[in-house]
């Protein structure tokens, strides 16, 4: 109930009304309950910031098992927020949190054994546990059969419609956008404007309501017949995706006999088409076997096109293929790149900058440890080092401010390479030393 609340919660009481059920829950030993009290007090959501308060939760909580309080635990020892700076202590909650199923440790350990922070850098055991996590979500999209929602740029004059009509397919790619960006339950308007474009001659349209109905949802319960209408009239124009659609009916048996040679032809066509679902279902037809003989060569070859496009599961087989030198050379950095990639694509890059998903923050502890190999080899590198450090901890400085702000400015802080250059920081590090100048030289004067 608390869940669904805070879920639904659009300001700051209800919020309230959620965390007090989670208090009372948590009084009566439940865990999930306990683990949102103690997110709660670590960021502030309601009330006042404890973190001390937030690390004794997650102590007992990591005593009966939770992976989440492990996953905190290891992130405020890696960090030393709260509790003393050890790594060798974040190593193995990390380590228990992955032993309970935790997809978040796998990511860390995945980084740690990728770059060799506290192990030592092993490739292999890297790639482990990066499959682990892309399996798990691989799994989650493979069960809706190839057609997860995502976000679709529709053509803009692809059908020679009147200036109404074309009004119209921009209010479809409105609503799709919106629905596949934001997950909202305004499915009947959406169908509605669906119907009303199609109805205008729009095969966008026509494919979008054949998805809605072979997907199925409260505005178009399942129905693979009405499904197979709109794909075949979407189809019968050159639509890719109603092609495509056409294709998953006839190679999955939906409403019609499950039929390789028909759903190929479709995939074939759409696939010509740049449609990049299609690319990918060719190239899962080659690597599996399914209707076809297995050519692992054009399986990679239609996993790279898809890929090139951002498919999700297109980058998940291709590092399947370099993991286990399926039809390329075995490559266990390439497959470990396409693991980060798909992860990426499947926004998993949420689960905290600090375990090398997102690359603007890199691992601070690691980059000390190079600088200080580097001066130390050579006399003439410590001038460069010396620099180098101090737009690292100017970097670390922002990133502990940001951290302390609940993560509210993260969004602003990715966005700042791009709008004020590569080198803002060194920006910032000159502003400073200019500023040391100028108050030294007025100080002696």
């Amino acid at each position: 109930m608390a869940i669904k609340i805070l879920q639904q919660s659009r300001n700051q009481k209800q919020k309230e009304e959620a965390y007090i059920l989670f208090a009372k829950a948590a009084d009566m030993g439940n865990l999930k309950a306990m683990e949102k009290m103690a997110d709660a007090l670590l960021f502030g959501n309601v009330g006042t910031q404890n973190i001390t308060a937030a690390i004794q939760l997650y102590e007992s909580l990591a005593k009966e098992g939770s992976y989440k309080a492990q996953n905190a635990l290891g992130f405020l020892s890696s960090y030393g927020i709260g509790m003393e700076y050890n790594q060798a202590k974040a190593l193995i909650y990390y380590t228990f949190g992955s032993a309970g199923g935790s997809m978040m440790s796998q990511m860390i350990l995945g980084y740690r054994y990728l770059s060799g922070i506290n192990v030592l850098q092993n490739c292999e055991v890297a790639l482990n546990h990066y499959k682990k996590v892309a399996d798990y979500i691989a799994d989650k999209l493979e069960k809706s059969e190839g057609i997860p929602v995502e976000k679709v740029r529709l053509t803009e004059r692809p059908e020679n419609l009147s200036s109404n009509s074309e009004i119209l397919d921009w209010d479809i790619y409105q609503y799709y956008k919106f629905l596949a960006e934001r997950g909202d339950v305004q499915l009947q308007k959406a169908l509605y404007y669906f119907l009303k474009a199609a109805k205008a001659g729009s095969a966008n349209a026509m494919a979008f309501i054949g998805k809605m109905y072979l997907e199925g949802n409260a505005a178009a319960p399942q129905s693979n017949a009405t499904a197979f209408k709109y794909f075949s009239m979407a189809a019968n124009k050159g639509n890719a995706i109603g092609l495509h659609g056409l294709g998953l009916l006839y190679f999955y048996g939906k409403g019609v006999p499950v039929n390789y040679a028909e759903a190929l032809k479709y995939f074939q066509k759409a696939a010509e088409k740049g449609w990049p679902n299609a690319q990918f279902q060719l190239g899962f037809m080659y690597y599996s076997g399914s209707g076809v003989w297995k050519d692992y060569k054009l399986a990679f070859k239609y996993f790279y096109l898809a890929s090139q496009s951002g498919q999700p599961l297109a980058i998940y087989y291709l590092a399947e293929m370099y993991a286990t030198g399926t039809g390329v050379l075995r490559s266990c950095r390439t497959a470990v790149e396409k693991r980060l990639k798909f992860l990426k694509k499947r926004r998993c890059t949420q689960w905290h900058f600090s375990y090398g998903i997102e690359l603007p923050f890199k691992d601070i502890h690691l980059a000390r440890r190079l600088y200080d190999m580097a001066a130390q080899t050579s006399p003439d590198a410590r001038i460069p080092v010396f620099f180098a450090l101090m737009r690292l901890e100017t970097v670390h400085l922002l990133q502990d401010i940001l951290f302390f702000n609940q993560f509210t400015m993260r969004r602003k802080w990715k966005k700042l390479d791009n709008t004020l250059g590569p080198y803002w920081d060194l920006f910032v590090i000159g502003l400073i030393v200019a500023m040391l100048i100028f108050l030294l030289r007025n100080r002696y004067r």
